[in-house]
């Protein structure tokens, strides 16, 4: 009834001419002493050829108007699937939404472009500045200064902000270097363990970990990134006490601290994009960037992640690990 409703809108000209030639055609005929049947068979037959000129005028309206909707509804318009234009006037509504198709074309390219340079650039920085980070913690360990162990720490935090970055980056790529195949868990843990190391040392947190006895069809480098993320947030936020490590049923990863702990009202949005929450507001230091990287990560990877939390008790992030074996004991 819509549709009918603006044919008759996008018709009325034409359908009001017809009528006023009908009217005066009747007119005319009863003027001139035309028989009433002649009359009534002549009009009857001029309306049935308007009714069915409606009709098929009604039926291409209707497919075009379809058409319209379909292109609309697609993110790019296709020129060349473009209704055929009827008349000089939708000819030139057909050049105007060509024009405007390219002008989009245009700026869809351009900024294409833009944004790849500016990956290519994040992504070069992040790799140069790796060279002086590189020489100074060489520096560092050649004085061998106990004084220097704030400087060593502060050294190590950009390590992990310049990793962060990269990894940002990959992961808006269209081409991340994932490579899935089946991987001890236990050694993905130990690899983020024995880098930690220090500050668990630094901080006098004790270490709770068994072995880890699953295999997990992941990719090494970017499930070693979430440990590492995780296990950094447990360190970050642990003044005392101790964090465990532990391998759960379904199978998962189970990283749990006795922190500081998370806010109620702050839990459901710790994986948002730019989210640091009172913790990170109160350590100055936050960037928002840990947990949303590793959720979409685990996203990529097939797996999951959850966190629970309890102020003033700690947090446990459970890594859910989709498609396990066991090691062979």
């Amino acid at each position: 009834m819509k549709l009918f409703c603006s044919y008759l809108r996008a018709r009325l000209g034409a359908l009001a001419l017809f009528l006023a030639f009908w009217a005066i055609f009747i007119l005319m005929a009863k003027l001139g002493g035309m028989a009433e049947d002649n009359i009534r068979y002549a009009a009857a037959l001029c309306a049935l050829i308007g009714a069915a000129v409606m009709v098929f005028d009604g039926a291409r309206f209707r497919r075009r108007h379809l058409l319209l909707q379909e292109l609309a509804a697609r993110t790019m318009l296709a020129e060349d699937n473009l209704p055929e234009s009827a008349n000089l006037l939708e000819r030139d509504y057909e050049a105007l939404v060509r024009a405007l198709q390219q002008e989009r074309a245009e700026l869809v390219s351009a900024q294409d472009q833009k944004l790849r340079d500016m990956d290519a650039y994040y992504t070069l920085w992040a790799h140069q500045i790796k060279t002086p980070i590189a020489a100074m913690r060489l520096l560092l360990q050649q004085r061998d200064d106990p004084a220097d162990q704030p400087l060593a720490q502060e050294l190590f935090s950009i390590e992990q902000y310049v990793e962060m970055a990269l990894q940002y980056q990959r992961l808006g790529s269209s081409s991340s270097d994932f490579v899935i195949r089946r991987c001890a868990l236990d050694d993905i843990v130990r690899q983020a363990l024995r880098r930690y190391a220090p500050l668990f040392i630094r901080k006098k947190l004790a270490l709770r970990y068994e072995p880890c006895t699953a295999r997990v069809l992941t990719d090494e480098k970017w499930l070693l990134f979430v440990v590492e993320q995780v296990l950094s947030n447990a360190l970050k936020y642990t003044n005392t006490g101790s964090i465990t490590i532990r391998e759960a049923p379904g199978p998962a990863l189970v990283v749990e601290d006795t922190g500081i702990g998370i806010a109620p009202e702050d839990l459901p949005r710790v994986f948002d994009c730019g989210f640091t929450g009172y913790n990170g507001r109160a350590d100055k230091k936050a960037t928002g960037l840990g947990l949303y990287l590793c959720r979409r990560v685990c996203r990529k990877l097939s797996h999951t992640i959850g966190i629970s939390s309890e102020p003033g008790r700690g947090t446990a992030v459970t890594i859910g690990l989709a498609s396990v074996e066991r090691v062979q004991e």
